[in-house]
């Protein structure tokens, strides 16, 4: 059963990742890295919902979670629900944000950047996540001496990659701002927890 202390760093984890997306990166069509990146892709050329989207795309991942670790599956599967949730729910609240709150399209990369990461690092931290990038980023930490943090930011590298090229050069050069203040904010949060949720755990 999880703990009192691991839902509450889910939960504001998911506040964070939630409110970054929405307030700061979808008004601008701002990509961020990972799966988070994916369905922002999916959305901004479909109409997807991004949360919606963020389960879709996990199931590869927790299907090898799954057989590899049940630890990290039990241990991320309720964060993707509830960021997932929080995602889709605070979308209708974008309205009024924009409306009290006027950004520069480089500053809201930043900030939505630096409040995704944050997000993440807050639950990386306390041994959960949302699955997808930052699940896969424990998995290699296990086995190279780098900070998850920065195992996240070269995947989303590739992601937003990607989303240029499908997209427009401009949203490359914001979305990978966004990235490098994710990257900065999930490094921080996650600093000397190299390895936080043990991989031949499979009970």
């Amino acid at each position: 059963m999880i703990s009192a202390r691991k839902f509450s760093a889910i939960v504001i984890g998911s506040l964070f990742l939630a409110a970054g997306i929405n307030f700061f990166l979808v008004p601008f069509t701002v990509l961020d890295g990972g799966i988070i990146g994916i369905s922002l892709i999916f959305n901004y050329l479909t109409g997807l919902k991004i949360g919606i989207g963020i389960m879709l795309c996990s199931v590869p991942v927790f299907i090898v979670a799954w057989f590899s670790s049940r630890a990290i599956f039990y241990n991320s599967i309720i964060g993707l629900i509830v960021s997932s949730f929080f995602i889709d729910f605070l979308e209708p609240y974008q309205y009024y944000f924009l409306y009290y709150i006027e950004l520069s399209s480089f500053s809201s990369a930043i900030l939505g950047g630096f409040m995704v990461g944050t997000g993440l690092g807050i639950m990386l931290r306390h041994e959960t996540s949302t699955g997808g990038t930052d699940l896969l980023a424990q998995f290699i930490s296990k086995y190279v001496p780098l900070n998850v943090g920065f195992i996240i930011f070269l995947m989303d590298g590739l992601i937003i990659g990607i989303g240029g090229l499908l997209l427009s050069g401009e949203i490359f050069l914001h979305s990978l701002l966004t990235i490098v203040a994710g990257g900065v904010a999930t490094g921080l949060c996650t600093m000397g927890r190299i390895s936080i949720i043990p991989i031949n755990h499979k009970e």
